[in-house]
């Protein structure tokens, strides 16, 4: 009679846990070029010929945005969200040309066509812009803060590259204008 014990079981438990963990051991052998959060790592010679006044990039695939300090002394990484799909995405080189602390919101033109009710929002909890905003050269696409925490790490904007409020802040005092960005 072949009956089941608790040694057993227990066995058989340990050899079938196992044969699963082997795939997993041999998957954690690859190499890729990701942190622990899966930001894809950046190097801002990649990207730029000199760092200038500083560089951005904003990761979209990542959902992340790198920082470099004009000297190279300081480089920070942020979560962010990104635009809902590729073709509200631009992406090429640009520079912040003009910063605000409580920005206002106006609806752009394609977004009034879609929700045409959409009106301007003040500074303040209700802004989908957050505390502060770094307006780029391109007309509409801003690196800004947002007051709903949710979306960040989501696709979710319907352009602009946003950051938790408290990190937009840290950025602003970081972020000369001139600073060139890069989107990818």
């Amino acid at each position: 009679m072949n009956r089941l014990t608790r040694r057993g079981t227990l066995a058989l438990g340990a050899a079938a846990a196992g044969s699963l963990l082997v795939p997993s051991v041999a998957a954690a052998q690859t190499v890729q070029r990701r942190n622990i959060s899966s930001f894809a790592m950046q190097d801002w010679r990649d990207h730029f010929e000199t760092l200038g006044k500083g560089a951005i990039v904003a990761d979209t695939a990542s959902r992340a945005l790198h920082f470099w300090s004009g000297d190279g002394s300081d480089y920070r990484v942020y979560p962010t969200s990104v635009p809902l799909t590729d073709e509200l995405t631009k992406r090429g080189y640009t520079e912040i040309v003009r910063k605000k602390v409580g920005p206002s919101w106006t609806p752009t033109a394609s977004q009034m066509e879609r929700y045409p009710d959409w009106k301007p929002i003040g500074p303040g909890p209700d802004n989908p812009l957050g505390t502060h905003a770094m307006y780029l050269g391109w007309p509409a696409y801003i690196i800004h803060g947002t007051h709903d925490t949710r979306k960040i790490g989501r696709r979710s904007s319907d352009g602009c590259i946003g950051l938790y409020n408290e990190k937009i802040a840290e950025l602003f005092k970081l972020c000369p204008i001139g600073t060139q960005v890069r989107v990818i």
